[in-house]
């Protein structure tokens, strides 16, 4: 009773003060009992052979697919295995049973996979049978070998260099059945514990037709490092669960929730869940994707000859991908063919976010504007939480505080500016509000086992949750985007998704009961992962849709899991102004893009507590180095706009946010390049350095794209930093330009400075200019940063649309590819054939009217490229010649910093050029 007053008390705003996570709220392995079931069977698999056999009688093997049975000896139950060899070199393994009572869920694949996987050509593929004792298939041109053996049943994946990953090495593979439950007669012992029931502090959780768990472990050969898997607030090197010598007492949880003020170091389930790992080593990748959105334990343990994963999920069917590769980027690749990539954001998404837990109302929202030009500090959005609306009711106005929301968005807008909203799942039981009355009226309610509209405990007090498996609710709640039915919303409006686990206040674990009914009877148990993203995307859809030239949509999630990277957004939810939270918001971003979801951020500041000046000036100089980029706070702490500190950090959060402005062009060239190749723009170091040990466990330090490595300070006090520059390569101070030894090295950091370096061999787009907001700087001119490296060579990109529609699916952008020789620099369009731009939607958006090559260079004529800089060149030219238009350019030679300056070369960025240096 306690505790349910407690949540009422919170939901109603009478008790907003955190107290810190309650873990008690939240399950252990050995309060689950399908994880503790199967970990208590890899404590026995050394005692014990797996059951599971294929029946070899029953093989085949065609048209790129490996077809057989596998027998349980134990029950005699028998699953339908199927080995699928994909056109991307990746491996699909798939595993249900084959006489099952009912259906398995397997509805995932329809939205997570953008297509299905096309196979490849049988004619790559070489096939042999070993004596019935097994059936090898060499695939990859011939690189990579996959060989299933039967008895026991595993697969192994290797090369002509030895193994790399096995699945049922250790035999933990274990698919529990369907089965109709037997009461059991007069003196026989009762089932095991929680096969059909299980309760957890005063829920029960009825299980229809008993476990149905599966279970597999994954052997990654001479790995010392594994990755992914998040989102927990642990280091990237994945730390052991199990084992001897283990780190952690628990497995990695992987299970959508709400966990507020969540504690760092732990494998505990938090907002967002991606069954997708990695592994690395020199010379060799591996990457293991569960394709399953039911609730997952997975271990880690390490040894002399490896990483030794064991997955468990709670339901659904085998589902699993392999991918190998020689180095990271293929297998991200890889991944990402699969799941699909980053979408291109709209421009202005990737500037500076001002929100806060809430704003008052529209004079408040106009201070807070008209101080950042005060303040000469550029910003994009300014976002409202939830007491914007009328009494918790999405898609309304308070309208005693925001009179005339339409004005306010539209004086944004003057200055380039944007608004964001916060739209939440659950809907206020209200039948004077028109958006739950007409989701009950058309049925599109998440159902109780009785089969009424579930009804639980949120914001808004008794609320009810969409069912966005259900087709017609997803294009329903898009239609609620349109501007002639979103009351007071303009073109400038956006959407922050927040509380979509789902979080249910007076639910087990804070989140929807297991046993809820979605849409074909299917339990929320099967699909709970996934439905943040189906909530995610369908607001994402109805933002694409609402006007008749479609718009790149900005979407903010708290909930993720694979397929988001396609829709907008996420952020690591509700940290804490602590310096150990911001020291573990890079590895955790980190561990979220390599697992794809590149678009994502910490809270800057920290959204509980009151940071310190000095902590919050440190979090603002590392969140302009990370992909999404808000400040963010709890309505009971102190207002912490970036003038309110005074002198000196005033000056120094303007300088680290002009910091992120500066490198725009970058980041949207990353960002580009992340929609077709599937890496991140930050990355950890060993994507760049894939042969670099040094850098396997790194994540203090990480990459942005693959020109400067950041190194931000994440502890009080701190004047000097000790960062690793990898001896490949040349290096310089991002910010003096002066060259920087490579190796470990110990730099100043003062208060004013995060540590940043430019690697040699780079050339990066930059905007000196700063204006209001990125949108008024998009026809700037643009600088070059030429960095050589140690042959004096360097080479980069550009990227350039209209920054907000979908024109650049119809080749309406410019891409080009920079290099400079020694002696020549020169601007070149990169040739289409090199890269493949990629719809992130399920359908094809309203594009506007297509320019012609000409017409399109036009528009961008403004776009010139007003300086260049370049450092490390060793003398002076006698002179620097546009060879194109023959004339010669000023130049200014530095001799004691090695740096020619060109400025003003009068060239258009998005036009072939060369210049040359004589």
């Amino acid at each position: 009773m306690f505790r349910l007053l407690s949540r009422t008390l919170f939901f109603l705003g009478l008790a907003n003060l955190a107290l810190g996570v309650k873990r008690e709220d939240f399950k252990t392995c050995a309060q689950s009992s399908f994880c503790q079931r199967n970990r208590q069977l890899a404590k026995e698999a050394a005692s014990n052979s797996s059951p599971y056999s294929v029946i070899a009688n029953t093989l085949q093997f065609q048209d790129s697919v490996f077809k057989a049975d596998i027998l349980n000896q134990k029950n005699n139950v028998k699953f339908a295995l199927q080995v699928f060899f994909l056109e991307n070199n990746a491996v699909r393994i798939r595993i249900n049973e084959k006489a099952a009572i009912k259906p398995r869920y397997d509805e995932a694949k329809n939205h997570v996979l953008v297509k299905e996987p096309t196979l490849k050509s049988p004619k790559t593929l070489t096939g042999k049978e070993n004596q019935g004792q097994e059936f090898s298939i060499s695939y990859s041109d011939g690189l990579y070998t996959a060989k299933i053996h039967f008895s026991p049943f595993k697969i192994d994946f290797s090369s002509e260099a030895g193994p790399i990953l096995t699945l049922n090495e250790r035999g933990l593979f274990n698919f529990e059945h369907f089965r109709t439950k037997v009461e059991p007669k007069e003196g026989e012992a009762p089932s095991e514990e929680g096969l059909w029931e299980e309760s957890f502090k005063g829920f029960t959780d009825p299980k229809k037709n008993g476990p149905s768990s599966i279970s597999v472990d994954v052997s990654f050969h001479n790995f010392a490092h594994v990755y992914g898997i998040p989102e927990h607030a642990s280091q990237l090197s994945l730390k052991t669960t199990a084992g001897e010598a283990h780190q952690y007492d628990e497995p990695y949880r992987l299970y959508n929730l709400d966990v507020f003020e969540y504690e760092v170091d732990n494998p505990m389930a938090l907002y967002g869940s991606i069954p997708f790992m990695v592994a690395h080593r020199k010379g060799s990748s591996a990457g293991v994707f569960w394709l399953n959105s039911a609730e997952m334990w997975v271990d880690v343990a390490k040894d002399n000859k490896g990483s030794h994963t064991h997955w468990i999920a709670e339901s659904g069917l085998a589902d699993i991908f392999v991918f190998l590769g020689q180095e990271p980027k293929s297998v991200l690749k890889q991944y990402g063919d699969l799941t699909g990539f980053t979408a291109l954001p709209p421009a202005f998404s990737l500037g500076y976010h001002q929100c806060r837990w809430n704003y008052n109302d529209q004079e408040d929202v106009k201070g807070v504007d008209a101080k950042f030009d005060e303040f000469d500090i550029p910003y994009d959005v300014i976002w409202l939480d939830i007491e914007h609306t009328d009494g918790k009711r999405y898609f309304t106005w308070d309208q005693n505080k925001f009179t005339n929301p339409i004005e306010m968005q539209k004086n944004l807008a003057i200055k380039g500016r944007k608004l964001v909203n916060i739209v939440d799942p659950h809907i206020k039981r209200d039948d004077s509000y028109y958006v739950y009355k007409e989701a009950t009226q058309k049925g599109y309610f998440v159902k109780d086992p009785s089969g009424n509209d579930f009804d639980g405990w949120c914001w808004p007090g008794s609320s009810s949750w969409v069912d966005y498996t259900l087709p017609e609710a997803c294009k329903w709640w898009a239609s609620l985007f349109k501007l002639d039915k979103y009351a007071g919303s303009t073109e400038a409006l956006y959407v922050w998704n927040d509380m979509n686990e789902p979080s249910v206040f007076n639910g087990p674990e804070i989140t929807m009961q297991k046993d809820r009914v979605h849409h074909g009877g299917w339990e929320h148990r099967d699909l709970h992962n996934m439905y943040g993203f189906l909530f995610h995307r369908s607001t994402a859809d109805g933002l694409v849709q609402r006007l008749d030239i479609n718009r790149r949509p900005f979407v903010l999630s708290r909930a993720f899991f694979p397929g988001t990277q396609r829709v907008s957004a996420i952020w690591t939810g509700d940290n804490t102004a602590t310096w150990e939270h911001l020291k573990i918001s890079s590895p955790m971003l980190l561990s979220i893009s390599l697992a794809g979801v590149s678009f994502s951020g910490a809270d800057v500041g920290g959204f509980f507590g009151n940071p310190e000046p000095e902590l919050l000036t440190r979090w603002y100089q590392a969140g302009a180095f990370q992909p999404f980029f808000r400040g963010h706070a709890h309505i009971d702490s102190k207002r912490r706009e970036p003038w309110l500190f005074g002198e000196p950090y005033t000056s120094q959060i303007r300088t680290a946010i002009r910091n992120r402005y500066h490198l725009l062009p970058y980041w949207y060239t990353l960002f580009f390049q992340n929609s077709f190749d599937g890496v991140s723009p930050m990355r950890p170091m060993f994507v760049e350095f894939p042969e670099d040990e040094l850098c396997f466990g790194m994540d203090a330090q990480y990459m942005v794209g693959s020109g400067l490595l950041v190194s931000p300070v994440t502890e009080a006090g701190v004047t000097e930093t000790k960062v690793y520059l990898p001896e490949s390569a040349i290096w310089y101070n991002y910010f003096s330009l002066a060259p920087i030894p490579s190796g470990w090295q110990t730099v100043p950091s003062p208060a004013d400075t995060i540590p940043v370096f430019l690697k040699g061999g780079s050339i990066l787009p930059k905007r000196n200019r700063i204006r209001r907001s990125y949108a008024l700087m998009m026809n700037d001119p643009i600088t070059l940063l030429v960095a050589l490296d140690s042959k004096g060579h360097a080479s980069g990109h550009l990227y350039l649309d209209d920054g907000d529609t979908y024109a650049y699916l119809q080749d309406n952008f410019a891409y080009r590819h920079l290099t400079f020789n020694g002696a020549q620099l020169t601007n070149s369009a990169v040739e289409r054939n090199n890269f493949d731009v990629v719809n992130p939607l399920a359908f094809s958006p309203k594009l506007p009217a297509k320019l012609t090559p000409s017409e399109f260079e036009d528009s961008l004529k403004s776009v010139r490229v007003e300086q260049i800089i370049i450092v490390g060149i060793k003398k002076a030219p006698a002179k620097v010649i546009c060879t194109k238009c023959g004339r010669e350019i000023d130049f200014k030679f530095i001799p004691e910093l090695n740096q020619l300056i060109i400025k003003d070369p009068k060239l258009n960025a998005v036009q072939d050029w060369t210049l040359e240096l004589q």
